[in-house]
Order: structure tokens, then sequence, then C-alpha cells
């Protein structure tokens, strides 16, 4: 028997089928919603590791700085003394996004939800008081809704603390799963596992297993691009690339940062145990984020 729409298409002139067939064809099409796929993640498991950084740590961390900037700023400023005391702790087990969330896993939350797209007003970023010119933003800013040509697989940036908190919100409903921020200490394990190593790898710095200034482009590059970087646990990208926030509070209006980014040498602030706080509004070229559930 001949299909219904065949015999449409014999008895009417092709022409006068052209725009409705467009549109049937168009909302045949699959959308970004409808393409969802939630984030690859790794599994860590419960039980003690070894958290924060001892004299020794602090002082590779000034080390690798001064060799590679030729001065002492971050040892006259105590930018590493302020680190978590290195100590055992315990948590439970989790599950953490395998890389950091990508412009295209943030495309399908923004179709779905109307949420703000990624950037910032030159005002906005002038007042911040960076050093990156707002120019620099340009190529990490999304518009009419789509990311940046060619960045799909690259970290989303130019989002706060409560936009990530939105994206995570937003994946709990859609997966029923309770996902969220890590805390600094969740996030720490996830990067560096038991054993109190410096990075994720070990103990010595390698520029060849990070996105970092010391040899990469002095940009993002798509996640997962230095697989030889991972964590015991498989988790990539956890030193250099950009910044991740953490639902741990800094100073008041503040969350701190882990992980370092492809504007650091050295790469002192690459360690797992680094960190500073940011403001919660603050939108940076060098910020993004992975999300995490309990098991």
């Amino acid at each position: 028997m001949m299909p219904a729409i065949a015999i449409v298409l014999r008895r009417t002139r092709p022409w006068r089928l052209a725009i409705p067939l467009l549109f049937l064809l168009a909302a045949c099409q699959p959308t970004l919603a409808e393409n969802f796929e939630a984030p690859e993640t790794v599994e860590v498991p419960g039980g003690p590791f070894i958290a924060g950084s001892d004299s020794a740590q602090r002082e590779t961390g000034y080390r690798l700085d001064e060799a590679a900037y030729g001065h002492s700023v971050t040892r006259q400023n105590g930018w590493y003394d302020r680190e978590r005391p290195q100590g055992a702790e315990t948590l439970l087990a989790f599950a953490i996004t395998k890389t950091t969330i990508t412009n295209k896993q943030y495309a399908v939350f923004l179709a779905d939800t109307g949420h703000r797209a990624p950037d910032v007003s030159v005002d906005t970023w002038k007042s911040y008081g960076l050093i990156h010119p707002y120019e620099r933003t340009r190529r990490h800013a999304w518009s009419a809704g789509e990311p940046p040509s060619g960045r799909s697989e690259h970290p989303v940036v130019l989002i706060s603390h409560d936009d990530a908190r939105a994206y995570a919100k937003w994946l709990s409903r859609k997966t029923g799963k309770p996902w969220r921020l890590p805390s600094e200490l969740e996030w720490e394990k996830a990067v560096r596992g038991v054993d109190g190593r410096i990075f994720p790898w070990g103990d010595q710095f390698d520029p060849a297993r990070l996105n970092s200034h010391d040899s990469g482009p002095f940009d993002t590059q798509p996640v997962g691009s230095f697989p030889e970087g991972q964590s015991p646990y498989g988790l990539l990208d956890g030193a250099g690339q950009v910044f991740e926030w953490t639902s741990s509070p800094g100073n008041p209006g503040r969350f701190l940062v882990k992980g370092g980014s492809w504007d650091d040498k050295g790469c002192g602030v690459c360690r797992a145990a680094a960190r500073h706080a940011r403001p919660a509004d603050l939108k940076h070229i060098l910020i993004g984020f992975r999300v995490l559930h309990d098991l």
C-alpha cells in the first residue's frame, strides 16, 4: 500500500508542499533539550585521604612560581600560606563529572531553561579590576544564546557561582540525582587521590600534563586534551585549564576556587592544595565548574 504522504505528493504540485514540508522536517529535528545526556562521571570511593599542604609543599609552589616568573610576588604576598594544614580527612563516596562542564553541555541547560548566556558587559568587567583586557573576553562570550564558534568542547566560562548552582539544580531535575558543586575537600580528593600528592599525577610538575601558560596556547582547550594529567580516579583537567567553583565559602560573599588556569605559569597555584576565594557574582574567563552527586 502506498504511504499516505506519497499519495499527497502525487496529487499535489511540489511547490505547494515545499513550505509545509520544511516545517514538518524542522519539527522532526531533535532539539538541544531532547539531545540531553548526563555528563560522564568518575567515582570517588568513601574513606580517608590526605588533604591540604605542609610547609615543604607550599615551598614547592613558591619555587615553581619564582622559576617561571622571575620574581617572588606570590611568596611576598603569602598566597599559599593560607592553605589548609595537611592532615587526614574522611569523606563519603561520590561521583563527579570527569571534566568541567563544557559549552555544549551548558547550551542544553540554556535551551531547556532560558537561563542567561555566559557574557559580561564592559563596565562590569572593568569593575572587577582584573589584568585581562575586556577584548580577551570576547572569544569566550556567547552570542544570541549560542556558544563561541569552534568552542563547543571547551569549558564554559564567564559564569557566576549562582549560574553554576543553577546548572546543578537543573541537572538534578533532569536526572533525578542530587547534583551540586563539590566542596573544597571533595574537589581535592577527586583531583589528588588519597596519598597527599602535589599534582593529580604525582609530586613533580610537568607542563606537558596540563593546560597552563608554561607551554599552552594562553587560552582554553577542549576538555580532556591532557589524559596524561588525569587523577588517580580518572578525573581530567584537575590542574590548569580553568579554575573551578566550589561550594566552600571564603571571605563573606566569596567562594573558594581550585585548580589553576591556562594563564598561570609555574604552576604553584595549580597544586591540588592551592586555594583562593573569588566573589560569588564574578564572571571570569578563568573560572568554570564541575558537579557531583553522592553515591
